[in-house]
């Protein structure tokens, strides 16, 4: 019940955004352009979201080293790409997913793992501050025009819910009291503390969590700390790429400088954060948005999100369905040489 109330907010969210995004727009217009679109720059923009993917996979290799696991390039990008194709179904879920993936085909606990992904999350989201302090300074005017103009609006309307925020700070506040108190009770009681310590569900809880902290901690005793570098900034340059590449495939966006690609990917990234399927909606209205600064209309600022947006998302859903499609028939292969019985002479 609550994956499923968690699914519709997050679905009605995309079309609340979708539905404000697009109200205006000449869809005729838009699917014209993309029917004349060069395509070749399509297939370009594939090939490197393609490999900034494996890239993720080795990098990801990388820190299960050291806990004594050194899964397969090929297995470990079957596990990302699943992953990325479970976000575009129920927000989320790509990390549990390609970590359960890459259990059923190289057998690493889960636990251990997704410590790891924990961890390269952390050096993703420190790469991504670095480039929007980077962009703040190239594009420092534009930006900061885009930020005030964009949110000001929202902070003016509202100025009349201090009432809401109070109660919802009391609400926080409240839970926060009644954890601390919790806490102390269990602290100071010797024989409830020891129940609940041997509660297996605790045991189980506790046993994943350590596990989660081996696998963050994997980052201190990586043996190619400088290949571990190189592989993240080698991601984020494709990453790059794979949205720059897209300016050429419309007249329209042709022109656009390098400083706009890198713009684009800043705040693509933040789009991508919403609790939405893949982004959905928010990537739309903030880049749409954003490319006005660059001398686009908003039409055509929405047509060229929704571009990259949706042939990186076509992409993903078809090789992350074929993905999916490998474990499965891996797993029943598995499933059946482990039911055959031996026969004895």
């Amino acid at each position: 019940m609550k994956s499923a109330l968690r699914y519709t907010i997050s679905l009605a969210l995309a079309g609340g955004l979708i539905w404000f995004v697009f109200k205006d727009i000449n869809f005729a217009e838009m699917l014209d352009r993309f029917v004349k679109s060069d395509w070749r720059w399509i297939a370009l923009s594939c090939v490197l979201l393609l490999a900034a993917h494996i890239t993720r996979a080795w990098r990801w290799g990388m820190l299960m080293e050291p806990l004594g696991h050194k899964p397969g390039l090929f297995n470990s990008s079957i596990s990302v790409l699943t992953g990325y194709f479970a976000n575009y179904i129920v927000p989320r879920m790509g990390e549990v997913t390609r970590c359960g993936t890459l259990y059923r085909l190289e057998r690493i606990p889960v636990n251990l793992s997704f410590g790891t992904v924990v961890a390269e999350r952390i050096f993703d989201v420190l790469i991504l501050l670095v480039m929007i302090g980077l962009n703040f300074i190239l594009e420092f005017d534009r930006l900061s025009t885009f930020f005030t103009d964009f949110f000001q609006s929202k902070v003016s309307g509202g100025a009349g819910g201090g009432s809401g925020s109070g109660m919802l700070l009391g609400i926080l506040i409240a839970l926060m009291l009644v954890v601390v108190i919790g806490a102390i009770i269990i602290f100071k009681n010797v024989a409830l503390r020891d129940k609940i310590q041997q509660n297996a569900l605790v045991q189980k809880v506790v046993g994943f969590g350590k596990g989660m902290l081996d696998g963050f901690l994997s980052i201190r005793k990586l043996r190619s700390p400088g290949l571990f570098i190189l592989s993240t900034i080698a991601i984020w340059v494709f990453y790059y790429f794979v949205s720059y590449v897209l300016f050429f495939c419309i007249p329209e966006t042709s022109d656009l400088g390098p400083l706009a690609g890198l713009t684009l990917l800043v705040v693509g990234a933040i789009g991508m954060t919403a609790p939405t399927q893949g982004g959905i909606g928010a990537y739309h209205l903030l880049v749409g948005n954003v490319m006005i600064l660059y001398g686009l209309s908003q039409n055509d600022g929405i047509t060229l999100a929704t571009f990259i947006h949706g042939a990186q998302m076509i992409f993903m859903l078809i090789i992350g369905a074929l993905a999916f499609l490998y474990v499965l028939v891996q797993n029943k292969k598995s499933v059946a040489e482990n039911s055959q019985v031996p026969i004895e002479n």
